[in-house]
């Protein structure tokens, strides 16, 4: 009798793991690679998918066409992996904007990550993966890679781990928010929906300890300034604690309930995130998965200060002078 596969998981945290282990999950690829992205820039991760297919790796990438400002950034890797025969496509037409950052390894194993591929992520950015081969989740993300690629509508199993936008993601959202007893630990750059705000308040005043850590106002939109600094002095305003974090730079999507389950995902807490997008969402509690990124949330929070949240029409006058974000940090 065959043994059953033992289910694994790994966390990378960036940037301390920097680019090593992405590296090593593309490399590990025997037949095939199927991924989607963002962003795509950097340039060994470009040549680590051209190697793979240089072996005999069937190798498909989904790219983002254009960010929500109309702005592109993925016309150099398409035509490099196009030029070099890698079978690319832009990502389903079906969504505003493609943001999900995934990778599924010869159908037995998937990365799914915060981060988007550009070399500045890697070395100054916080940020979280999960890699596993966990048989429901491989299944699901090889179903909806497929019905992307093939630009058709994906229906995820009613009791699916992951959560899709624009399907299931703000309802398993909030779901997981309200399944917390005691302790609520966020890691997110924004907070930008009004559903999410009340569960976050819904959750302090049933007597669960929140906690917000963001990242001020790095990598927010100018459009995302005025409801963003509301909604978190709103979050003060009712006694929830707030820190900044300022080093490394936050582009980190986290929600960790009870200490014991997590939530990691490719959105932020934004309306377009929850319902024009292509987006996806992890719930697990395998230890493997909670303990290390609950503990990077502990080392954060304990590394920054609590933030005295800006007047929101200041922070948005002073928006456009903002010089300390990432531009690879930029989600719209």
């Amino acid at each position: 009798m065959k043994q059953k596969e033992v289910v694994e998981w790994k966390s990378i945290v960036l940037p301390h793991d920097g680019i090593g282990e992405l590296m090593l999950f593309i490399a590990s690829a025997r037949e095939t690679i199927d991924g989607k992205f963002f962003k795509l820039q950097d340039p060994l991760v470009i040549e680590g998918l051209i190697m793979a297919h240089a072996k005999g790796v069937h190798v498909r990438v989904m790219l983002n066409a254009k960010r929500s400002d109309g702005s592109r950034v993925n016309d150099h890797a398409f035509d490099t992996l196009q030029t070099a025969g890698v079978d690319v496509r832009w990502t389903n037409p079906l969504f505003v904007v493609s943001h999900e950052k995934s990778i599924l390894v010869d159908q037995k194993k998937v990365l799914v990550g915060t981060f988007n591929t550009c070399t500045a992520c890697f070395v100054k950015v916080r940020d979280y993966a999960l890699i596993t081969n966990d048989p429901v989740v491989v299944d699901e993300f090889h179903r909806c890679f497929q019905a992307d690629w093939d630009e058709m509508e994906f229906i995820p199993a009613p009791e699916s781990p992951l959560l899709w936008s624009n399907v299931n993601s703000r309802k398993k959202t909030i779901e997981f928010i309200d399944s917390a007893q005691k302790t609520l630990d966020v890691q997110h750059p924004k907070l930008v929906d009004a559903s999410i705000l009340d569960r976050l308040l819904a959750a302090h005043f049933r007597g669960v300890r929140v906690r917000f850590l963001c990242g001020g106002g790095s990598g927010l939109s100018h459009w995302d300034f005025l409801e963003c600094f509301s909604a978190w002095r709103i979050l003060v305003r009712c006694g929830i604690r707030i820190r900044h974090q300022k080093k490394p730079k936050l582009h980190a999507k986290l929600i960790v309930a009870d200490e014991k389950s997590l939530l990691v995902s490719s959105f932020n807490l934004d309306r377009s995130a929850f319902d024009l997008r292509r987006e996806v969402g992890l719930i697990t509690s395998h230890p493997q998965a909670v303990e290390r990124l609950h503990a990077q949330f502990h080392a954060d929070w304990k590394a920054s200060r609590l933030y005295q949240v800006p007047e929101p029409m200041e922070a948005f006058a002073l928006s456009a002078k903002e010089k300390d974000v990432v531009p690879e940090m930029r989600d719209d």
